[in-house]
């Protein structure tokens, strides 16, 4: 643990690409569930979670660059791989790290460190998804212990990870369930804390990791119980918020290299006795993607400066959620314009861009919908809005600490009030404006350190287009509603 950051992950690339490359075939690996377990056994021996684990452990620190950069260089070969390490990272490692008991921390760690284990966060239930707050999951207090009963689905590494976070909600003397939610700790190799997966799921994509259907009826000590500084809620905010704020690591390495493979080919394909790369619409495809690389660069650079664990995060909710669902829209973007320009090769589940098509889909779904995510940016806007009585769009941006470097250049685009009352559909148009401005503003700040300009006016060029149209739609919004009955009178071969 003592070798610099560049040669760790120097190493850790180069074993990546020995593995998916030299030794074995990453295209026909993510073509089957799970991966081999010589393949798991290479991949760990380089100890790639220790960015994750704090030095008094023997790990690297948990510095946020690290973690970031070790997922950018996961993502470049396989976006499984680097979910998989996301979900180690900020789902259970930081949380443990920050929250966990100290009698039970030196030991998982030691884990991590020496016997590759890995762990997971369990919050979602089959009939509570987002709705988090109701969960049905329930623990009872007994004078040395916890016992959790209830289910879980959907957790990423289901039936593959050692240890696993599980949310609960406290039974009352009445039966009810606490408003609350507190945190524990279970060790899956210990009887009395295992937890039964009743199915696997045919997921989609990701075909490493592995989902399912879970059965939560386990005993833990009292010192596996994550220790809330305030209220669970909060620290489930804090968790989800850096968990959020880490996304655009995943994101990083994968728009890259739906780069990489655009440029490549649009280079090597001629079409008419001239290079692909030359055509005007091609032009405008891939400077998309690099857009897409340089919000997402800024991203990774401002989320080194706020989401380490001695960080509360908790209050951080409109920069987690732009981050999250713009980097998220941006990596599927990228993988589309990827597989139209590949033209027919791109259309194989084999291709690194059809795939990554079915791959990065789930991230706009996971962790918060992006619709639900861009519903609370904007609410979390208007509501400081209203607060402070500024409702000119454009004046409030201005002032506002994460819009203020960018929002006056696009005076003209936000000169405009907000109505009292927004549309549902409205709140997501909005929220998607202000996550590209707050995105925007953070590779304007990298740009200051040295960031490649072009790149930026590239950003830039397509936030701006983007804006436009996405205020247009706010202003003149289509509110067309879905007709539930509409079979009668519907078949066109009855007026043909």
């Amino acid at each position: 643990m003592n070798e610099t950051f560049e040669v760790f992950i120097n190493r850790f690339k180069e074993r990546l690409v020995e593995l998916f490359h030299t030794k074995s075939d990453i295209n026909a690996l993510s073509l089957q569930r799970g991966l081999p377990e010589e393949v798991w056994k290479g991949i760990m021996d380089v100890n790639p979670l220790a960015v994750a684990v704090p030095t008094a452990y023997a790990g690297r620190g948990a510095q946020v660059k690290e973690c970031l950069g070790l997922l950018a260089a996961a993502s470049y070969e396989s976006l499984p791989l680097s979910l998989t390490f996301g979900i180690n990272i900020a789902l259970f490692l930081e949380p443990l790290a920050k929250y966990g008991h100290e009698d039970i921390k030196a030991d998982i760690f030691k884990q991590f460190m020496t016997k590759g284990a890995m762990g997971g966060l369990m919050i979602t239930e089959p009939d509570y998804g987002s709705d988090a707050l109701n969960m049905r999951t329930q623990f009872m207090a007994d004078a040395d212990s916890y016992t959790l009963k209830g289910q879980k689905h959907w957790q990423g590494l289901t039936g593959m990870a050692d240890y696993w976070i599980v949310a609960a909600r406290k039974k009352m003397d009445n039966g009810e369930l606490a408003r609350d939610i507190d945190f524990f700790v279970t060790d899956n190799s210990k009887s009395d804390q295992h937890i039964k997966v009743e199915h696997y799921f045919n997921n989609l994509g990701l075909y490493m990791i592995p989902y399912g259907l879970n059965t939560i009826d386990l005993t833990v000590p009292t010192n596996q119980k994550l220790q809330q500084t305030s209220t669970g809620i909060k620290m489930m905010l804090d968790i989800l918020h850096r968990s959020r704020l880490q996304f655009p690591g995943m994101g990083m390495g994968f728009i890259q290299r739906m780069l990489d493979e655009a440029l490549q080919h649009c280079e090597n394909r001629k079409v008419g006795g001239q290079k692909l790369a030359v055509m005007d619409s091609v032009q405008f495809q891939l400077s998309r993607i690099q857009s897409s690389f340089a919000l997402c660069s800024g991203m990774c650079a401002h989320s080194t400066t706020m989401s380490s664990i001695e960080h509360d995060v908790s209050g951080q909710g409109i920069a987690a959620n732009s981050m999250k669902a713009l980097v998220t829209d941006l990596m599927q973007e990228s993988a589309q314009i990827c597989v139209q320009l590949s033209g027919s090769s791109g259309y194989k589940i084999e291709h690194v861009a059809g795939r990554g098509i079915v791959d990065s889909r789930p991230f706009q779904i996971f962790e918060g919908s992006n619709e639900m995510l861009y519903s609370q940016i904007a609410e979390g806007v208007v509501k400081q809005m209203k607060k402070t009585k500024e409702l000119h769009f454009g004046r409030y941006l201005t002032g506002y600490d994460l819009t203020a470097r960018v929002a006056p250049r696009f005076k003209e685009l936000l000169d405009f009030s907000l109505n009292d009352t927004l549309a549902q559909r409205q709140l997501v148009v909005l929220g998607k404006a202000i996550a590209r401005l707050v995105c925007l503003q953070f590779v304007d700040e990298l740009a200051e350190k040295g960031f490649r300009q072009d790149l930026y006016l590239n950003a830039f060029k397509h936030v701006n287009m983007d804006l436009k149209e996405l205020l247009t739609n706010l202003l003149a919004y289509n509110d067309s509603n879905s007709v539930l009955e509409y079979k009668e009178n519907s078949d066109w071969l009855s007026f043909a």
